[in-house]
């Protein structure tokens, strides 16, 4: 563990998990043993220069009522203006303490800060952990020993730092496509625990040829009085309906490390999968002269296999792994998303009919893993090597600790299939330098490490040419039609790629997309793009300018394009019988300090649905692949006006998983389409339809078995041909208690809506009100790109106010709200 430790406490190498689930109290009604601490917080941002400032000066206003989790930077990540904020964040509260354990030892328990996190107890430096995605603990039972009875008049006091400045000792890399979030932006929890206490649990299910299942259970302990005690061990499992498949007991002297608690065989287990996660419960109750306590697991019995060259096979079957990845992002709140706003996005990731998500680039919060155990989505988790090279021994310890904190506190989630080993571990300009031996000598010792802390899972890693052959599955750079290349290149990329590994997966594929913005000829740029020089993301393709024409710079990043895009590649992977799968790059759109001129300030793009879970067009196109649940979406719910001249024929693409489907236009029935993957683009459900001037009706009914599904959408057909724009409107679009919407809308001199225009506009706000901006969103930005011509906002109106937007290049409007 990276931390300094005074000896006012100590820092816990491993977290104590009263449960997987929500903390709660003892079945006897006796003080609970684990308590939440998301209450009660003030929080202040900046650098405090003495310790005893905290409790004893009070400046008004400088300390603000904050309910965790709560991140910093919640506000400020995507500020058009300025980068986040990189420094130091400062909690308090007051403990009311009460351990039931006699001699028991007090712990706070944090489920993830960033970056760097420092507790005092009073004065007393209790640690300090280096670290901003594992859990670590930290004991204050020895400092509130040493506490003065006055200092913790009205409870105890305690104080954490949160800092997210730059460390080149720490992991990940500042040049990271993502923020480095500070503060305390998941859950603390209060754990009582006797003076000798199980620590962790780790069960191994072995699946025999027979299909039985061989069931390993180790413990450590936590003993750090070191006392020699008789402890006896109750171990209990059962299945999901809560039938005991076994109960063992037996009494041991205290010991160190693991060791083995029980080993049982179930004859005939239900087996984890993505169609039937089932989960089965192990309790392990510890007694002694200490006193008595157990900890709650939850495990799943399955096998995976990665066949050279080939598939990769779940419960000996093959599977293709249809993925998505995710950061832990969202709009108002950054890193601290609330534990129903976890399930929400997770359910919708699983609704899209994805089967498998990598965590990206870290380790995440203890819900998401008991979420993809339940929703049966597999896992690619990974360690915040990223980016960077190999630096001192304080940064390779930095990133061992990780890697060890990972598997040791997610070691029994079944979702988890492949333990990422880092990413992008050969990018220019990283930190020291790119020393080829050096990451091959480093990433083969994380590799070795991981496969000592867990024999059952393989390591992965993903872009790091140099070093391909030594994590067990590699994923190379493929980004077909983005950054390089044809989409249509994809297939012919992935063979090439895949004998250059024995086992091969294909992680981060996709496109940039502004949403509202759509167009009637989306593969213009594709037309002037070379092939033959290969699909693969190389040095700075990720800028804006210089280099080849690609789709990522000199493309018009619509929605429409996109959505190609994914289809294309979805349609591929359907076909390949010998790929294991791959993941789709990204879910959801997030923030980064590296995309300040995208279309929505430093924020990528390349999301299904907003920072807001808002979903795009394509969302709609997985779904049409994976998804079982029968479904049909006409292609264009955020596009309110096509183009084109009289009687001029446009694409409508439908996207369903059903069988059939029939579309109409202004109640007139165009005909059937039958439903073929292989037959491009929308799996052959597009009519060519000549839309009427004006408004337009579109319906669509799709068959599955006996299942009828609909949709519909109202669209308006504009003939007239925009010049050059000159004159933006705002209008009033909706106004609901205090919040008015207000729309822009860009015309050329003869008041036609431009609607190819991407122009940037700039919202501002006088009088009493607020913008609601900075969520890195199409409608939640104060500065934007139009998307055909269009951009809204939204205000807080708290009296008389006068909003006002400025496209560039052309005169400001203004609107009285």
């Amino acid at each position: 563990m990276t931390a300094s430790i005074s000896t006012a406490g100590a820092l816990l190498s491993a977290p104590f998990r009263g449960s997987p689930l929500a903390p709660r109290p003892e079945e006897n009604g006796a003080v609970e043993r684990v308590r939440r601490l998301d209450t009660g917080w003030e929080f202040r941002r900046g650098a405090i220069s003495d310790i005893s400032d905290i409790w004893h000066f009070e400046e008004a206003g400088m300390w603000q009522p904050t309910v965790l989790p709560h991140c910093f930077n919640a506000n400020d990540a995507c500020d058009p203006d300025k980068p986040y904020f990189r420094g130091q964040g400062w909690y308090r509260t007051r403990l009311a303490l009460r351990n039931p354990f006699a001699g028991g030892r007090t712990i706070l328990n944090f489920q993830g800060a960033g970056q760097t996190t420092t507790l005092w107890v009073g004065s007393f430096l209790v640690g300090t952990h280096k670290g901003g995605y594992d859990e670590f603990d930290f004991d204050i039972t020895e400092v509130l020993q040493r506490l003065p009875v006055a200092d913790a008049k009205g409870g105890v006091p305690v104080t954490v730092c949160c800092d997210n400045c730059p460390d080149p000792d720490r992991v990940p890399s500042d040049l990271s496509d993502f923020c480095l979030y500070g503060g305390i932006y998941r859950h603390v929890n209060l754990v009582y625990v006797p003076a000798v206490a199980l620590e962790s649990i780790h069960v191994l299910p072995i699946v025999a040829a027979d299909g039985s299942a061989q069931v390993s259970v180790r413990g450590r302990l936590y003993n750090p009085s070191d006392q020699r005690l008789l402890c006896t061990v109750t171990v209990q499992a059962a299945d999901a309906s809560g039938r005991r498949i076994h109960q063992s007991s037996q009494t041991l002297s205290a010991w160190t490390g693991f060791t083995e608690l029980a080993e049982f065989r179930a004859a005939s287990p239900e087996l984890w999968s993505p169609e039937s996660p089932h989960l089965y419960r192990c309790r392990v109750t510890l007694s002694s002269p200490a006193g008595e306590m157990h900890l709650d697991e939850r495990f799943g019995i399955r096998e995976l296999e990665f066949v050279e060259h080939g598939p990769f096979k779940l419960n000996g079957k093959r599977i293709l792994l249809r993925g998505t990845q995710r950061h832990a992002d969202h709009a108002g709140v950054a890193a601290a998303m609330s534990d129903d706003l976890l399930r929400d996005e997770m359910q919708l990731i699983r609704e899209m009919g994805a089967n498998f998500v990598r965590l990206a680039h870290y380790q995440q919060d203890r819900l998401v893993l008991d979420l993809c155990d339940e929703l049966g989505l597999m896992v690619w988790e990974e360690v915040p090597w990223c980016r960077a090279g190999v630096g001192n021994e304080a940064f390779q310890k930095n990133a061992q600790d990780m890697l060890s904190h990972m598997i040791d506190q997610h070691y029994n989630h079944p979702s988890i299939i492949l333990w990422g080993l880092g990413n992008e571990d050969d990018w220019p300009n990283e930190y020291p330098r790119v020393d080829q031996q050096a990451i091959r000598t480093f990433m083969t010792g994380m590799r070795d490490l991981a496969h000592r802390l867990d024999s059952s899972r393989p390591t992965a890693f993903r872009r790091c040419d140099f070093a391909r052959d030594i994590p067990d599955v590699y994923s190379p750079s493929i980004w077909a039609g983005w950054y390089r290349g044809n989409y249509r290149q994809y297939e012919q990329s992935l063979l090439t790629e895949r004998y250059r590994v024995k086992r091969f997966i294909h992680i981060e594929w996709g496109a940039d997309s502004q949403t509202g913005r759509h167009s009637e000829d989306p593969e213009g740029v594709v037309r002037k793009i070379s092939t033959g020089i290969g699909t693969d993301e190389r040095g700075l393709d990720y800028l804006k300018s210089g280099g080849d024409v690609r789709v990522s710079k000199d493309g018009d990043w619509s929605e429409t394009y996109a959505c190609n895009l994914f289809d294309w590649h979805l349609k591929t992977l359907e076909s390949l019988d010998w790929l294991t799968g791959s993941a789709q790059w990204v879910f959801k759109d997030f923030a980064s300090p590296l995309r300040d001129t995208n279309g929505i300030p430093r924020v990528n793009q390349k999301g299904v649905v907003e920072r807001d879970l808002t979903k795009k067009e394509s969302y709609f196109v997985f779904q049409s692949y994976w998804a079982e649940k029968p479904m049909v979406h006409i292609y264009g719910h955020s596009w309110p006006v096509r183009w084109g001249k009289e009687g001029e024929k446009r694409s409508v693409h439908v996207y369903s998983n059903c069988d059939r489907a029939e579309l109409f236009l202004n109640g007139n029935s165009l005909g059937t389409m039958r439903r073929d993957s292989q037959n491009f683009p929308a799996a052959g459900l597009r009519w060519e339809v000549a839309f009427a001037s004006g408004s337009n009706h579109l319906r669509a009914l799709a068959t599955k078995g006996e299942v009828i599904v609909r949709d519909e959408v109202y669209l308006t057909y504009q003939t007239e041909q925009w010049d050059k724009p000159v004159q933006l409107k705002l209008s009033e679009k909706e106004r609901k208690n205090t919040i008015v919407t207000v729309e822009a809308k860009l015309f050329d001199a003869e008041g036609i809506l431009c609607l190819d225009s991407a122009q940037t506009v700039r919202f501002s706000l006088s009088g009493t009100g607020t913008l609601i901006d900075n969520l890195g969103t199409t409608q939640g930005s104060r500065e934007v790109q139009l998307s055909n011509g269009r951009a809204e906002i939204s205000v807080v109106r708290k009296g008389g106010c006068r909003i006002e937007a400025v496209p560039k290049g052309l005169p400001a409007a203004s609107l009285e709200l």
